[in-house]
């Protein structure tokens, strides 16, 4: 049950209605008008989760309810997120709600840094969010988290030259695998340019206008997926 699972594999898997792999995750949106009943869906979802001693993360609004699961002690998906998924979809079935796979993202924020020691704990500071550094020298790796939650996480991509006029922070954007040619093609009519996509379909790499560049990310064409 804990072993680290290809992301393929989940995807095939889990309920395509409710659920999506994004950046290690699994991630389902579920909807009503009813608030009560949602909140009583949130509360399901929580006793399964103790039951199976599997505990996603929870996002309760009006109009809809998010989860996400994943396998923090191996930083990933198992045969746990698998389980908590259709148990979860079970839950959702039985009481009649809808589910919406699509206009769900995650966001990250990547700063290019030709020193990434002496700038990451700026960052850390700034923001006042939680550090987790691995590795050292060219295998450093270092992402900021949001305490609460809420906000994208920050992480720093080691550059081996400094680049004049170039944005040198730009954010990724990661959708679900069905979701991005429709992203993408949003944001090309929205009169942005596409920069390469010769990393497509792990990722796009597109630009504004004035040159400011984000990417539109996925799990499919990556080593672990």
């Amino acid at each position: 049950m804990s072993e680290k699972l290809p992301h393929g594999v989940v995807s095939g898997s889990v309920d395509v209605r409710h659920w999506r792999v994004r950046l290690g995750a699994l991630r389902a949106t579920f909807t009503s008008q009813d608030y009560e009943l949602l909140a009583d869906f949130t509360s399901a979802v929580a006793a399964a989760a103790a039951e199976l001693n599997h505990h996603p993360d929870v996002l309760l609004r009006w109009g809809s309810v998010s989860i996400t699961t994943t396998s923090h002690d191996v930083r990933g998906l198992t045969a746990r997120d698998i389980e908590l998924a259709a148990r979860i979809s079970a839950l959702a079935d039985a009481r009649g709600l809808e589910a919406t796979t699509l206009s769900n993202s995650t966001l990250e924020i990547a700063i290019d840094a030709l020193d990434i020691p002496a700038v990451w704990p700026f960052w850390a500071a700034v923001l006042g969010f939680t550090s987790r550094v691995t590795g050292e020298g060219e295998d450093l790796d270092v992402e900021l988290t949001d305490p609460s939650g809420l906000g994208p996480t920050f992480w720093f991509q080691q550059m081996d030259a400094a680049r004049p006029q170039r944005n040198r922070i730009h954010v990724d954007v990661t959708v679900a695998h069905d979701e991005a040619p429709q992203r993408l093609a949003a944001a090309l009519a929205a009169g942005g340019t596409l920069v390469s996509d010769e990393t497509a379909p792990s990722f796009w790499i597109l630009a504004d206008a004035e040159g400011n560049e984000a990417c539109i990310c996925t799990w499919q064409g990556r080593s672990s997926a």
